[in-house]
């Protein structure tokens, strides 16, 4: 992805300003992914995007590719999203910083798998999904950056500023909570079948 990302910037950077349509496409998605969670509010997500795809073209000759393209932009729009967040007096979550032994330790549990659930995988896709919307605030943003996007601790640590100490806790914090809110979730789903079975 990044080699086309790059062939594309190139195009754009050489006066084929309507190549940057192509970069959109392939971006805006995932961009409005994690723009939706931040501000919790599709019409304000969308406002956010344009603005940062905006920022992201008029910043592009200046890229240096010290990252890739998708890790730029998508700092490029946490940093949009937190400004609308402050705007509206909600300040970003303070961070928080784990010590050497905890880092360990989240290193290990953030790996877990969640449960392996007896569901049809895209039942249980549905739920992950819904609960994943339901992360508190200062956990949603990261764990949509590493679950949804695939981004690595130090890719997220690029995107939101966060020190690396941070993310793990977060992450580790957020698999904790959407682990026992889909157990909950099925252990429900799973009564309620049985009941319908028994009557």
């Amino acid at each position: 992805m990044q080699d086309q990302d790059f062939a594309i910037i190139q195009r754009v950077i050489g006066g084929e300003k309507k190549a940057y349509a192509e970069l959109v496409d392939r971006h805006k998605e995932k961009a409005m992914t994690l723009a939706f969670k931040m501000l919790k509010n599709r019409e304000d997500a969308e406002e956010a995007l344009q603005d940062a795809f905006i920022r992201a073209f008029n910043a592009l000759p200046r890229f240096e590719w010290k990252s890739s393209f998708s890790t730029w932009f998508y700092r490029i729009v946490f940093n949009v999203c937190a400004s609308a967040l402050s705007k509206r007096g909600n300040d970003h979550p303070v961070s928080f910083q784990a010590n050497d032994e905890e880092e360990t330790a989240l290193e290990v549990a953030s790996q877990e798998p969640l449960p392996d659930i007896a569901l049809e995988s895209s039942e249980l896709s549905t739920i992950v999904f819904e609960e994943i919307e339901k992360l508190p605030e200062a956990y949603g943003p990261t764990f949509t950056l590493f679950f949804v996007q695939d981004m690595t601790y130090e890719e997220i640590v690029q995107v939101t500023g966060l020190p690396l100490g941070t993310v793990k806790t977060r992450l580790f914090r957020a698999r904790a909570l959407l682990r026992d809110a889909v157990v909950k979730r099925i252990g429900s789903s799973q009564e309620g079948t049985r009941q319908e079975k028994v009557a």
